[in-house]
């Protein structure tokens, strides 16, 4: 084929909307076992309303707005329906384990074979990889260490004294949560928290977009797009600061048998640990490629890898979220197609 896409999120659909218009031939490459991608995993506590705006993706709006509803839902439905409106080959479910270089071009090692591609449009996102800092005594913790990728809900905390780690969006939710059902929370982020007022709008959005699109253009590690947007001041937020629930700690010094303590010897008796410490790009596959620099990122020009065309990245720094999915893919396919149909 002419490109493969691995990924079937937000930024594989909309490389392939833009795909099918194009001369090229592709086919989507989807390890999820439905449409959906990332966000049908997330919590089903988490509603519409709770998340950062959900941009509609190129050619078909996202009717279905209701901000009480399960974003997993919605956006899945949403994701099913646009495979369904234009046609859209994804293979699934289907793990890439490797993408390599050879004189016939790029091979694709897949769980359902091998396949041959002139390039390769990777949107494979974070989801697959969580961050878990490591902190003096991590291993000695008697209780439970947590992961935002595998938060379910408030119920499993009922009664338990949780230390929530983080500074974005996924730790105050999860807060505003736990707290009401635990015998006690404690909030620890590594730098205060930065509070916006208003609406987590387009403009907004651009802003941050921009911020993390000169980093991966350094060849720096992108960082995260929702992390450079700050925390909104919504009604809930107000009332869980008012509450004392969204009291920001700073870092604790170690993690010991009962909890964690910090560097004065203040000590927190912790049941369980939820780090909404964030993720990183799931790039393992393309590491035969040697695309990374010295500082671990990849330098970027636009959404083409510097130093090989034939690859572009579409969910990874600026292009992580719906609102520059939609444009990375159009700038991705533009650009695939002078590559690689003659003139």
């Amino acid at each position: 084929m002419d490109v493969a896409v691995i990924g079937a999120g937000q930024a594989g659909l909309s490389a392939g909307y833009f795909l099918r218009r194009s001369p090229l031939s592709f086919a989507i490459f989807d390890h999820a076992p439905r449409p959906g991608g990332a966000w049908q995993f997330r919590w089903p506590t988490l509603t519409l309303g709770a998340t950062h705006n959900v941009h509609d993706l190129p050619g078909l709006p996202l009717d279905d707005r209701d901000p009480a509803r399960p974003a997993s839902e919605v956006v899945s439905e949403y994701f099913a329906r646009y495979e369904a409106a234009f046609g859209l080959d994804v293979r699934r479910p289907v793990d890439v384990t490797s993408v390599t270089d050879g004189p016939g071009g790029l091979t694709v090692a897949t769980s359902a074979g091998e396949y041959g591609a002139r390039a390769l449009i990777n949107a494979t996102g974070t989801w697959d990889r969580p961050f878990w800092p490591y902190y003096p005594g991590r291993e000695t913790f008697a209780g439970r260490h947590l992961h935002t990728a595998d938060y379910r809900g408030p119920d499993a905390f009922a009664g338990k004294r949780v230390v929530v780690v983080g500074g974005g969006a996924s730790a105050v939710q999860a807060l505003l949560e736990i707290a009401p059902v635990a015998a006690a929370t404690a909030w620890v982020t590594r730098r205060p928290p930065v509070w916006n007022e208003g609406p987590f709008d387009a403009e907004r959005g651009r802003a941050s977009v921009a911020r993390v699109a000169e980093r991966v253009r350094r060849g720096l590690p992108p960082g995260s797009v929702v992390g450079a947007t700050g925390l909104t001041l919504t009604a809930d937020v107000r009332a869980g600061i008012a509450a004392g629930v969204l009291r920001r700690r700073p870092m604790f010094a170690r993690i010991v048998p009962s909890g964690v303590v910090w560097a004065d010897g203040t000590e927190f008796a912790t049941d369980v640990v939820l780090w909404a410490t964030g993720f990183r790009a799931a790039l393992d596959h393309l590491a035969p490629l040697a695309l990374r620099g010295p500082g671990g990122g990849i330098a970027m020009d636009g959404t083409r890898v510097a130093s090989d065309p034939r690859v572009h990245l579409l969910g990874y720094g600026p292009s992580a979220s719906t609102i520059g999915a939609g444009r990375a893919a159009r700038t991705a396919v533009r650009d695939l197609g002078r590559l690689l149909v003659p003139a």
